[in-house]
């Protein structure tokens, strides 16, 4: 189980599939091998939603940010 979390708040946001992870982790810049987190913004959600992005992490991402110009997630293997 792969858990997605607010980095802020330590708020579970939901769940990831390996796949799910995957396309995060090929999508977003990483600083390093070790990076955890990403910045998720809705420009960057209209790019997943071009590139193809699960319906299921789509919804979730979209749930993380209602209403904010981004959050900072941090994702974490159970």
């Amino acid at each position: 189980m792969i858990k997605l979390l607010n980095k802020e708040t330590n708020v579970l946001l939901g769940e990831l599939t390996e796949s799910q992870l995957q396309f995060l982790i090929d999508q977003l810049e990483e600083e390093d091998s070790a990076d955890q987190d990403y910045w998720i913004s809705p420009a960057q959600l209209e790019l997943f939603k071009d590139e193809g992005a699960d319906h299921a992490l789509l919804v979730l991402l979209e749930t993380a940010i209602a209403g904010t110009d981004g959050v900072e997630v941090i994702w974490q293997k159970a």
